[in-house]
């Protein structure tokens, strides 16, 4: 390992984050029952400019009343180029001291992070606020991706990034066909067969770039990197599809843009019985191979070594968050 050690963030079990429009209280005690680690009440994308204020206090109000049991609550600020975003925080953040974290839109710079740390502070000492507000940040801006390592170290506070597609999309002008799907165009055209005519053609993940860059700066520096949305909730099997993708890449979890969308990121962000079992069983060998002065053994025909048990280590970690 290198010398520099990062610390790592607020560990929080984060498989699955529900978006919930402040807008429609009518939704917020659903969502308080249901299986979402996390649940952001959402203040920007999801209201119109002449429900703003309204929405603010519906989010007061639910975060003061309801009860949401052991979910981390978070809400989504407006941009920080808006007029909206400083009541935001100010009309939340004072008056709810069941909020855990704040979502951060089109995070660009780190100086966005800073302004928004400056103010909560703030309002903390003021307070007298003991459980300090953790961060999330999107990324979902060109100039968001290009200064993403510079932004993962923007602040004490900061736990996870997610990547908005939508908007990153929209700012990369990127042809798409929805909100997190592939596209039929991008792919790779296999080489002639023999007789020279039927050619195979491979669909790609367009996204593929942008969230493995972000998932290297979070991990990096001690973050949880989060996919974001698949706007078309009625094809579970696409969701899966994208899910299981950032879920290999080593992703933490996926935002549900409704309900049905949450059992589904649980299940995948989940370690399996077999996948505990057998981090279970390179641990145990690791530390038999230890007592015996080895530094790599095999087991199943495959060799491991110091690089598995910190695989291993990882996923039993998280297993165990689980409750597993």
């Amino acid at each position: 390992m290198s010398f520099t050690l990062i610390q790592q963030a607020t560990p929080r079990l984060h498989r699955s984050e529900l978006a919930v429009p402040g807008s429609n209280p009518s939704l917020f005690e659903k969502a308080a029952k249901g299986g979402a680690d996390i649940i952001f009440l959402d203040l920007e994308d999801a209201v119109a400019p002449d429900d703003k204020e309204q929405a603010r206090k519906n989010i007061v109000q639910g975060l003061n009343d309801l009860d949401w049991g052991t979910k981390t609550m978070m809400i989504r600020i407006n941009g920080l180029d808006t007029h909206y975003a400083y009541r935001d925080v100010v009309d939340v953040v004072e008056n709810c001291p069941r909020l855990d974290m704040i979502l951060v839109p089109k995070t660009g710079v780190p100086q966005d992070v800073y302004a928004i740390d400056m103010l909560v502070t703030q309002i903390e000492q003021y307070k007298k606020r003991e459980k300090k507000i953790g961060f999330e940040v999107l990324i979902e801006t060109a100039l968001g991706m290009a200064n993403v390592e510079a932004i993962a170290q923007s602040s004490k506070r900061l736990e996870a990034m997610s990547f908005g597609v939508a908007d990153y999309a929209a700012s990369t002008r990127a042809r798409t066909m929805g909100i997190g799907a592939p596209h039929p165009d991008y792919g790779i055209l296999a080489d002639k067969d023999k007789s020279g005519s039927a050619r195979a053609y491979y669909w790609n993940d367009p996204w593929h770039y942008a969230l493995s860059r972000m998932m290297v700066a979070c991990r990096a520096y001690g973050l949880r990197p989060i996919d974001g949305p698949f706007g078309d909730f009625s094809d579970p099997d696409g969701y899966l599809a994208a899910a299981k993708r950032a879920a290999v890449l080593g992703f933490e979890g996926k935002w549900a843009i409704h309900p049905s969308q949450v059992d589904l990121a649980n299940q995948v962000f989940t370690p399996s019985e077999a996948e505990v079992t057998k981090a279970k069983r390179i641990v145990a060998a690791m530390e038999q191979a230890a007592k015996e002065g080895k530094g790599a053994v095999s087991l199943d025909g495959r060799l491991i070594d110091i690089a598995s048990i910190r695989q291993a280590e990882a996923l039993l970690n998280k297993a165990a968050a689980m409750g597993m």
